[in-house]
């Protein structure tokens, strides 16, 4: 699971989010495509919308159990 210590600032702010371990392997944006997608930096991968729905969060899920690095991190925060 992600460390928040390590959360990148280029995250929307929320519970879910990637980070410095992120490798751009884009699992999570294929993954959760609605809430996960490459940074402007083009050197790693940003949530840039919480999930809204349950089926977003699902996803969301899937992708940081496929995380291969446990980049992807929720902090349970609203």
């Amino acid at each position: 699971m992600g460390d928040r210590t390590l959360r990148y600032e280029d995250n929307i702010a929320g519970s879910w989010y990637t980070d410095q371990k992120c490798i751009l392997c884009s699992v999570c944006a294929e993954l959760a495509p609605e809430n996960f997608r490459e940074a402007q930096t083009n050197d790693h991968d940003i949530v840039y919308k919480q999930p809204t729905s349950e089926n977003e969060e699902l996803q969301c899920l899937e992708a940081m159990e496929a995380c291969p690095v446990e980049a992807i991190g929720n902090d349970g925060a609203p």
